[in-house]
């Protein structure tokens, strides 16, 4: 594992809220902790090397700030609209895809209609491409998540009219 992607690791972790995360291959250990009456990301890193042959330290990474509150109206009013929808949520952690490779057409689009099984994203966890199937029937009336961003176990990825 080299120094860029435990720093994507790190920064990754910061946003995604997790309080701590661990994580052992063969000769690397990492262990990285966030704390919220701090606002600082702690990263322990250790990894045997051969004499002479020692990396650099990977940098902390400070927490993102929490995002401005909506207003209350919007937030009822988009609750109320959201009723009569059924939310698709991830169910892992990862980078979130909606094709399968670059080279690909989108799995499903806004207006797309859908059936139980179809497959409408991956996410990516650890090297592994995981496709997610709809448990429904309908139509995709919003996506929620931008393609090849981040996301958390729980959160809604699509909005879908069962009707």
């Amino acid at each position: 594992m080299d120094l860029k992607e435990i720093q994507n690791l790190i920064k990754f972790v910061a946003k995604s809220g997790a309080s701590e995360v661990k994580l052992e291959m063969d000769d690397v250990k990492i262990t990285i902790k966030t704390g919220s009456e701090s606002e600082k990301t702690e990263a322990t890193y250790v990894q045997q090397f051969p004499v002479g042959a020692l990396p650099q330290a990977a940098q902390p990474v400070a927490t993102p700030a929490p995002a401005a509150q909506a207003p209350a109206a919007e937030t009822a009013a988009q609750a109320q609209e959201s009723d009569k929808y059924i939310t698709i949520k991830s169910p892992i952690i990862g980078t979130f895809y909606r094709k399968p490779s670059p080279d690909k057409p989108l799995f499903v689009e806004v207006g797309s209609t859908i059936k139980q099984g179809d497959v409408l994203c991956v996410i990516e966890a650890m090297k592994l491409f995981n496709e997610i199937e709809s448990e429904v029937s309908g139509k995709i009336v919003k996506i929620l998540v931008d393609d090849s961003s981040p996301v958390e176990f729980d959160q809604p990825l699509f909005l879908v009219d069962p009707s």
